[in-house]
C-alpha cells in the first residue's frame, strides 16, 4: 500500500487497491449559519431599575457610535441606528451582593432589545456563587456555545484553546448578544468573549470582576438596592395594587424592613400570596420580630441567609472572620483605622481584607475611606458572629475598637483644649494604635466624623460593664458637644456616664457627671432637672471637701440661674465661683467666672461693674493664651456697650468674639455673638448689616435645633425689615434726628 494522505484523516477505510492520494476535507460550516435563542424569559415581577436599564441602553449606543468612527467616521445623532450599524464590543459588568437583583436585571434588559441582535443570543450560568458543586469551567462553557451554533461534536478541535478560537470565529460579525450570568473571577469569564466588534456582552457576579474593567474595558455597573417607589411598585405587582393599597402604613413599613433588597421584598412578597387571608400588618410584625430569620428558608434559592451564605465559599477564614466582626462594631460604618483595630491588624493588611470583601460585594466603599453593609447584611453577618466566633474573640475585638475611639478622643480632646486639665482613662488594649491627629482642626473633624461612633461605643461599652471606659468617653465628647451644640447628645452621653460612677469608687466622678448633666439640661431648658443634678454635685463636692468642684458647680450654677431670669442669684454664685478658683490659684477659670459675673451684673444694669469684671479677667488672660476665654469676655463687653449705648464699641467687642469663637470651631457660640452682634447694627441704622449677620445665626440655630432661638431670630428678622421699610418711606419727611430715634426705638423692639 503507497498511498499518501492530506489533511486529518479521522477514520480512513480503504476499498480495495487505490491509485493516487486520498484527500479528507477539514469540516465545513453550515452554510446557514445556527441562530441561537438561549436567553431566558424576563422575570415576570420584574420591576424598576429605570436608571440601570438607561445606562445598559447608553452603552450599546455609545458603542455603536465607536464602531462607525472606526469605520471612517458617522454623520447624524450619536443615536446610531443599531438594526444596521456594526457595535464594538460592549462589556457590561453588573456587579452587587447575592439577592440583589442582577440577573434580573441582564433578563430583563436582554428581552427588551432582543431585536438589536438579529443573529442570536447565546446564554450561560457560570454557577460562580452556587449552593452546590463548583463554578462552572470556561472550556464547559465554550463546548456549549459551540453546540448552540450548530457545530457537529464530531468535527470539534481536540484542545480547549482550539474550541475557544473557533467560537470566536463563529461570531466574528455577527451582531448577538452574550450573557454570561453569575461569573465568580474574570479569569472564568475573558475567554467567552466573544470576537470582533460586533457583539454585546452582559456579565454578572457578586465580585467587582477588576481585571475585566482594566484589561478589556467592562463598564462597571454597581447594583444598589431599589428606591422605595421601585419597592412599592415591586410589592404591588406581586401582591396586587388593591391589597397594597388597602393598607399603605403596612406596606412603607415592610419595604423599610426588607431595605430595599429585591429579594427580601420577593421572598416575603411570596408568603403574603401564599395567606391572602392575613392582614398586611400582621406579617410586617412577623418579619419585625423574627428579624433575618423572617427572610430564611428550606430552599436556599428563596432564603436570603442562604444566598447571602454562597458568597462565603470564596472567602479565607480570616476575611469570614472579619466580615462577622465588622457586623458588631459600634456605629453605622467603620473606618480603616477603627476597623484595623476591631481586626487586630496592621493598617495595610486591614486594607487588603477589605478590599476583599468589597469585591465580594459584601461591604461598600463609601466616601472618606469608610465601609458600609446593608441592614440585611449587617443582620446576617450578626449571626454569624454569634454562632461562628467564640466569645472571647468578640470580647476582644470589641475591646480594641472601642479603646481606638475612647484613646483617639481623648488626645482629640486636649487638641481642642490644652489647657484643661488631663483626666487619663486607663491604658488600651494591645495592639491598639489611636488615630493620629496632628492638630485642632483635624481633631474637630475627627469628632465629626466619628460622633455617632462615638455614642455607638459609649453604649457597646455600658452593655459589657466597661464603666470607667463609659464615664471617659462622656468627658472627652464635652469640649466637642459643646461646640457644635450637640445638646440632646451631652445629656444621653453624661447620663450613662452618671449611672456608671456610681459602680465607681472615685467620687469625684460621680460629682462631675451631676454636674455635667446638669449643665446639659439647662442648655435645653430643662430647668428642674438641671436644678437637681447641678444641687447633687455641690453636696457631694462639699462633703468631700472637692474645692475645685465646688467652685466649677458653683459658676454652672449661676448660669443656670441666669437662665431662669434670676440674675441676682446668679451673680451670687459667679461670686463664689471666683472666690474659690482664688484659693486654688487658678486664673483661666478665674476668668470664666469672672466673665459669668460680667453677665449678670450687665442684666442687673450695673454696667460699669460688669465692665470692671471683664477688664480684670481680660488682664488675667494677657497672660494666658485662651481664645475661648477671650473670646466669652468679648461677648460679654460687647452686650454691656451695646446697653450703654456704644453701639461701635459693641460690634468690635461682638466681632472680634465671633473670629475667635470661629478659630476653636465653636459654632455654638458663635450662633450666640452673631445674635448679639445684630443688634448694635440695628441701632446703627445698618439693616443690612444686621439682617446679614442675624441670617447667618438663624441657620446655625436651625443646624443645631434650638427651635427657641431660631423663633426668637426669626421674629427679629421680621421686626428689621418692617423697620428698613418704615424709614426708606419716611425719609424724606424726617430730619437725622428724628430717623436716628426711630432706628434705637427699633432697637428696642428687636
Amino acid at each position: 500500500m503507497r498511498n499518501a494522505v492530506s489533511g486529518p484523516p479521522g477514520v480512513v477505510v480503504q476499498a480495495g487497491a487505490v491509485h493516487g492520494g486520498v484527500t479528507v476535507h477539514p469540516q465545513r460550516l453550515p452554510a446557514v449559519p445556527v441562530v441561537p435563542r438561549q436567553v431566558p424569559a424576563a422575570p415576570e415581577l420584574f420591576t424598576g431599575r429605570v436608571a440601570e436599564l438607561a445606562l445598559l441602553d447608553g452603552a450599546l449606543v455609545s458603542g455603536a457610535v465607536l464602531a462607525a468612527e472606526g469605520r471612517g467616521g458617522v454623520s447624524g445623532p450619536a443615536s446610531a441606528d443599531l438594526s444596521v450599524a456594526g457595535v464594538t464590543v460592549v462589556i457590561s459588568a453588573i456587579g452587587g451582593p447575592g439577592g440583589i437583583g442582577k440577573t434580573w436585571l441582564a433578563l430583563a434588559w436582554a428581552n427588551r432589545n432582543l431585536g438589536r441582535f438579529p443573529d442570536g443570543q447565546l446564554f450561560v450560568d457560570l454557577r460562580g456563587f452556587s449552593p452546590v458543586g463548583e463554578p462552572v469551567a470556561w472550556e464547559t462553557a465554550v463546548r456549549g456555545f459551540l453546540d448552540a451554533l450548530g457545530v457537529d461534536p464530531d468535527r470539534l478541535p481536540a484542545g480547549s484553546d482550539a474550541r475557544a478560537a473557533l467560537y470566536r470565529s463563529l461570531v466574528a460579525g455577527r451582531r448577538m448578544l452574550v450573557v454570561l450570568d453569575n461569573a465568580a473571577t474574570a479569569e472564568q469569564v475573558v475567554p467567552l468573549l466573544p470576537g470582533g466588534r460586533s457583539c454585546t456582552v452582559l456579565v454578572t457576579s457578586r465580585n467587582r470582576l477588576a481585571g475585566l474593567v482594566a484589561r478589556h474595558g467592562a463598564r462597571p455597573l454597581p447594583l444598589g438596592v431599589l428606591p422605595d417607589a421601585e419597592a412599592h411598585a415591586l410589592l404591588a405587582s406581586s401582591l396586587g395594587a388593591a391589597r397594597v393599597a388597602g393598607d399603605e402604613r403596612a406596606v412603607g413599613e415592610l419595604i423599610a424592613l426588607c431595605g430595599g433588597f429585591p429579594l427580601a421584598l420577593g421572598i416575603v412578597a411570596a408568603r403574603t400570596r401564599a395567606r391572602p387571608g392575613l392582614p398586611l400588618a400582621e406579617i410586617v410584625a412577623e418579619v419585625r420580630e423574627s428579624g433575618p430569620a423572617a427572610l430564611d428558608d428550606a430552599d436556599p434559592a428563596a432564603s436570603l441567609p442562604g444566598v447571602l451564605s454562597w458568597s462565603l465559599r470564596h472567602l479565607t477564614a480570616e476575611q469570614r472572620r472579619v466580615f462577622a466582626l465588622l457586623s458588631i462594631a459600634p456605629g453605622p460604618d467603620t473606618g480603616i483605622p477603627a476597623a484595623a483595630a476591631l481586626a487586630g491588624f496592621s493598617r495595610e493588611h486591614t486594607v487588603q481584607v477589605l478590599g476583599a470583601l468589597e469585591n465580594a460585594s459584601l461591604i461598600d466603599r463609601h466616601a472618606g475611606g469608610r465601609y458600609a453593609m446593608h441592614d440585611l447584611i449587617r443582620a446576617y453577618a450578626a449571626t454569624l458572629a454569634h454562632s461562628d466566633l467564640a466569645e472571647p474573640v468578640r470580647r476582644e475585638a470589641l475591646e480594641r475598637v472601642v479603646d481606638f475611639y475612647l484613646h483617639t478622643a481623648h488626645t482629640a480632646q486636649y487638641l481642642l483644649e490644652p489647657e484643661a486639665t488631663p483626666i487619663r482613662p486607663e491604658p488600651a488594649a494591645p495592639a491598639v494604635r489611636p488615630h493620629p491627629l496632628p492638630d485642632p482642626s483635624s481633631a474637630m473633624a475627627w469628632f465629626d466624623a466619628e460622633h455617632a461612633h462615638l455614642l455607638a461605643a459609649q453604649r457597646t461599652a455600658a452593655r459589657r460593664q466597661r464603666h470607667h471606659t463609659v464615664w471617659h468617653l462622656a468627658w472627652n465628647l464635652v469640649v466637642f458637644h459643646w461646640r457644635r451644640g450637640h445638646r440632646h447628645s451631652d445629656v444621653t452621653t453624661w447620663r450613662a456616664a452618671l449611672d456608671a460612677a456610681t459602680r465607681l469608687p472615685d467620687p469625684a466622678r460621680r460629682i462631675r457627671a451631676h454636674r455635667h448633666l446638669g449643665r446639659a439640661h439647662s442648655r435645653l431648658g430643662q430647668h428642674a432637672e438641671a436644678a437637681g443634678h447641678l444641687h447633687q454635685a455641690l453636696v457631694r463636692a462639699e462633703h468631700h471637701h472637692d474645692t475645685d468642684q465646688q467652685a466649677a458647680t458653683h459658676n454652672e450654677l449661676a448660669l443656670a440661674s441666669g437662665q431662669r431670669g434670676d440674675h441676682r442669684k446668679a451673680l451670687d454664685h459667679a461670686r463664689r465661683a471666683v472666690d474659690l478658683y482664688r484659693t486654688l490659684d487658678k486664673p483661666i477659670s478665674e476668668t470664666a467666672a469672672l466673665s459669668t459675673m460680667g453677665l449678670h451684673a450687665a442684666h442687673l444694669g450695673d454696667h460699669d461693674t460688669a465692665r470692671d469684671h471683664c477688664q480684670a479677667a481680660l488682664a488675667l488672660l494677657r497672660h494666658h493664651h485662651t481664645p475661648r476665654g477671650e473670646a466669652g469676655v468679648q461677648d460679654v463687653l460687647g452686650l454691656v456697650e451695646h446697653h450703654t449705648g456704644h453701639h461701635h464699641q459693641a460690634i468690635h467687642h461682638h466681632q472680634r468674639a465671633a473670629t475667635l469663637y470661629r478659630e476653636v470651631n465653636s459654632l455654638y457660640d458663635v450662633a450666640d455673638v452673631l445674635d448679639h452682634l445684630g443688634h448694635p447694627h440695628t441701632a446703627l441704622g445698618r439693616y443690612d448689616q444686621a439682617r446679614t449677620t442675624w441670617q447667618e445665626a438663624l441657620e446655625l440655630y436651625r443646624q443645631q435645633g434650638r427651635d427657641t432661638d431660631t423663633q426668637r431670630v426669626q421674629q427679629q428678622l421680621d421686626t428689621l425689615d418692617r423697620a428698613r421699610n418704615d424709614t426708606i418711606a419716611d425719609a424724606p419727611s424726617r430730619n437725622e434726628s428724628e430717623v436716628t430715634h426711630t432706628r434705637n426705638g427699633h432697637n428696642d423692639v428687636c
